[in-house]
């Protein structure tokens, strides 16, 4: 009798909870499709950008909700004194993209033909086309940064993290960011994208950026194959000899199958101590001097990053 009620006792604990079933099989969906469904109701009714701003505080709560529902690893939900240098970053992304809507949308205007952009489709239809071309783009630039010894210096600023978490997605240098929309963007614009687009546009990347480095033990089923993010995207950011050059993808993982460089899993698994950059173990963890660094190192990139002895002595701290 005893034995029996163990057993039922553990097989009611071995039920999860609503939130952590949610968190599992719920929480991708709702960023992808919920947050940007929204996204693209509220554009369709007239662009305010209150309600935009308002579905991204959404969706960092959510993932911030999510991550200590089911985390992947326990461990990144600490701080490893990097807590204020994130949010600082999260700040200078979303100014930094506004910025880039602006110069972009000033691109636009001073434009003499309205292009060959599909306006009159669907507007979820415009902004997936948008995220298809865009992801493109983006994976060809991610994959020049990594091999690229100026583009690097400006990248591996998103790589000097300890640990993965959705807020950290925003760790970006702001030049980066603007090469990012340079590349990837304004194609588009110059193609005659419209202004609502873009801003959809720039939702769905901040929304993926912060689903890409979740902390959530979430199940992509089949769509583990397609989408860029989870267990594919932790690989990218290992700390291991000759392991982080793969998985560039921002949306999907088409690109890096047709370039050769997609892998799907790794053993062992990506834990706490295996994320960040394998020569640089004390990079700095403060926002200006994340901002300064690479106009201070010197040598290039072989492998993974060879920065000046200066930073790999943790002088910048």
């Amino acid at each position: 009798m005893a034995v029996s009620l163990a057993s039922a006792l553990d097989r009611w604990r071995a039920v999860p909870s609503w939130p952590r079933l949610f968190a599992c099989y719920a929480y991708v969906p709702f960023m992808l499709l919920g947050i940007n469904g929204c996204a693209v109701i509220c554009v369709g009714n007239g662009l305010k950008l209150w309600q935009i701003t308002l579905l991204l505080v959404v969706a960092i709560c959510l993932a911030r909700l999510a991550e200590h529902i089911l985390p992947y690893e326990a461990e990144w939900n600490k701080s490893h004194g990097d807590a204020g240098k994130d949010v600082t970053h999260g700040f200078a992304y979303e100014l930094s993209g506004l910025a880039g809507l602006l110069w972009l949308q000033v691109v636009a205007l001073t434009l003499p033909w309205q292009g060959l952009w599909p306006r009159e489709w669907p507007l979820g239809l415009q902004l997936l086309t948008a995220i298809i071309v865009t992801d493109l783009a983006v994976t060809l630039l991610h994959y020049a940064s990594h091999h690229v010894s100026w583009l690097w210096k400006l990248h591996c600023v998103h790589h000097g993290v300890h640990r993965l978490y959705g807020f950290n997605g925003f760790v970006r240098h702001p030049l980066h960011q603007q090469l990012d929309l340079a590349v990837a963007v304004l194609p588009l614009v110059l193609l005659g994208m419209p202004f609502a687009v873009s801003v959809l546009l720039g939702l769905a990347m901040s929304v993926q950026v912060i689903l890409q480095h979740s902390n959530v033990d979430c199940r992509l089923g089949p769509f583990r194959h397609v989408l860029a993010i989870g267990p594919t995207h932790r690989l990218h950011h290992v700390s291991w000899k000759d392991e982080g050059d793969v998985n560039f993808g921002l949306f999907f993982t088409i690109w890096d199958r047709l370039l050769g460089t997609f892998r799907a899993s790794s053993q062992p698994l990506p834990a706490a101590g295996d994320i960040g950059l394998q020569d640089e173990p004390c990079y700095p963890q403060r926002y200006w001097a994340q901002l300064v660094l690479p106009f201070r190192t010197i040598g290039a990139r072989s492998g993974f990053i060879r920065a000046s002895a200066a930073t790999r002595r943790c002088r910048i701290n």
